[in-house]
């Protein structure tokens, strides 16, 4: 096993250094021992924050029991924060950095099933964003009336980029986290999970209390700063709750009255909401959005669509806020069900844009559902696969997004029975709720449950640049048609109109054909609506 592990080393080392990979991208990215050899049970993360000086500091709790014995585990903190002490015990650990690791040693060996939990002080500059969300960091902007009003947001950059944390996907904490943040008084902060309560810290800070009950992942942990008013409502024992700015509250009110049937069509396709015991939220911000669990970011500025456009082209994507759709849906998919590495993130992305699609069905019907993601093809540049690089921290294409929807709108009318479709996507999110998988996870589910050979079905949306091609040609009476793909042994049922005839080809990569009335290869359409494949008449 160590010769093989060597040797696969070496080969992803050649592939790193070809792609341009550095040590830091694989300190992040990566499983290495000092990694595997606990496992994070809870964050408790108490901080005071300066909005003025942008400045942190404080310290994060960190309970993990040991998996294997050792003297070494890794941590997270970007190299610009400053570590200043580690403890157990209260002693302090000796430690070294290396890029934005922190490889911290014990004393003694740590035996395998014991708990511990050791304290992390630091400070520091956390990175200021450039573009939240598509960068990390944070985002010190002010209110209409000149208050602080500061975001965060680190998908893909790491949470680790402000507190120190196990920066990786595989781990999220099992009991949950607490996140208490001091800030100027005047100001309030809302974090992930239930509130618990402010202290006046009697030095021009108050402490606002935060407590996550379930697991939850490193990227979504958040704080939002600002002078907010608090909106309560309540959906059938669901708590919701809205933070926004006070300017902002009445507009508010009648703009989040979207939330309910939302949440009706989610839980009625994907199950009970997955985090119940922390409550829904949602918490104006200085950028666009961010599914932070339970503490959904909002920056649409109470707009339809997109920031008042339409992503899908087809004016179907202006019923509906955008933001409040796609980051909720975020919550079932990402929250709950997520993936271990980032190059897989289109386990999030994919299923959580074909949530947008699935409201559209439930608030307006089949017909337009279909109009808006078939309009979302123009999103999709096929410019390389939407599965990423392993072990690096590193994202395959934005693809992800619209593709992967339009994969699995694919893939519904290829199991062609909508009752068999709904119950295997609710099993779906009810088997790997609160779970971390992969790609194959999600393969053999669908295999198992459709009980066809689906994967090189995922293979070639996922792993390859270009979707299917469906091949036709007339000749002599006959439709003649194939897959031509990257994937061998590609089957995939499609449906055309020939004539005006509905046609349902089994089609392979080998040659078939079947008789038709069609004249000309102009009279044989796909079926486009419920199809993302390319299509080449020959």
């Amino acid at each position: 096993m160590k010769n093989i592990f060597l040797i696969a080393t070496a080969l992803f080392g050649i592939a790193a250094s070809a792609q341009n990979f550095t040590r830091r991208d694989s300190l992040q990215g990566g499983l290495r021992p000092e990694r595997t050899n606990f496992d994070v049970q809870r964050y408790d993360l108490n901080i005071t924050l300066d909005p003025e000086k942008k400045h942190i500091k404080g310290y994060n709790d960190i309970t993990f029991k040991v998996v294997e014995n050792t003297k070494k585990i890794q941590l997270d903190l970007f190299e610009n924060m400053k570590v200043e002490s580690i403890e157990l015990k209260g002693k302090k650990l000796e430690y070294k950095r290396d890029n934005d690791a922190v490889f911290i040693t014990f004393p003694k060996e740590l035996k395998k099933g014991s708990e511990e939990t050791l304290r992390f002080n630091y400070s520091g500059n956390p990175t200021v964003a450039r573009n939240a969300p598509w960068d990390g960091g944070f985002v010190f902007s002010k209110d209409g009336n000149g208050k602080p009003w500061v975001g965060v947001a680190v998908q893909g950059t790491g949470a680790s980029l402000w507190f120190p944390v196990k920066d990786h996907q595989t781990d999220e904490p099992e009991r949950g986290a607490s996140v208490k943040v001091a800030v100027p008084n005047g100001l309030m902060n809302v974090s992930n999970g239930r509130f618990l309560g402010s202290t006046d810290l009697k030095n021009g800070y108050t402490r606002w209390d935060w407590e996550v009950k379930n697991p939850i992942n490193n990227y979504t942990i958040t704080l939002n700063v600002a002078d907010y008013a608090h909106i309560h409502d309540n959906l059938d024992g669901l708590d919701l709750d809205y933070y926004v700015l006070k300017a902002n509250e009445e507009k508010a009110r009648k703009h989040f009255e979207e939330v309910k049937p939302m949440m009706e069509c989610f839980q009625a396709k994907f199950g009970k909401y997955p985090f119940w015991e922390d409550g829904y939220k949602l918490v104006e911000t200085p950028y666009l959005g961010m599914e932070h669990q339970s503490a959904v970011a909002y920056g649409n500025k109470y707009k339809k669509g997109y920031l008042g456009g339409d992503m899908s082209g087809t004016g179907i994507g202006m019923l509906f806020d955008y933001i409040t759709i796609h980051e909720t849906g975020h919550e079932w998919f990402g929250n709950s069900i997520t993936s271990k590495d980032i190059a897989d993130m289109w386990i999030h992305e994919g299923f959580t844009t074909y949530t947008e699609c699935v409201f559209v069905e439930c608030q307006f019907g089949y017909e337009k559902a279909m109009k808006y993601i078939t309009g979302s093809q123009m999103n999709v540049s096929n410019d390389k696969p939407v599965i990423g690089i392993f072990g690096v921290n590193r994202e395959g294409s934005g693809d992800m997004y619209s593709k992967g929807a339009l994969m699995l709108n694919t893939l519904r009318h290829v199991v062609n029975d909508d009752d068999k479709w709904w119950k295997m996507l609710l099993k779906y999110s009810e088997t790997y709720k609160k779970k971390v998988i992969d790609t194959q996870t999600v393969v053999d589910f669908f295999n198992t449950e459709t009980g066809m050979e689906l994967t090189p079905f995922f293979n070639q949306y996922l792993r390859y640049k270009s979707p299917p091609i469906l091949q036709l040609k007339l000749n002599a009476g006959k439709l003649n048609y194939r897959w031509q793909t990257d994937e061998a042994n590609f089957k995939l049922p499609v449906g055309i109109t020939a004539n005006g005839k509905e046609v349902r080809l089994n089609a392979t990569n080998d040659w078939q054909s079947v008789a038709t009335e069609a004249a000309d290869l102009k009279d044989v359409i796909l079926q486009k609506q419920k199809y993302y494949v390319k299509v080449q008449k020959l």
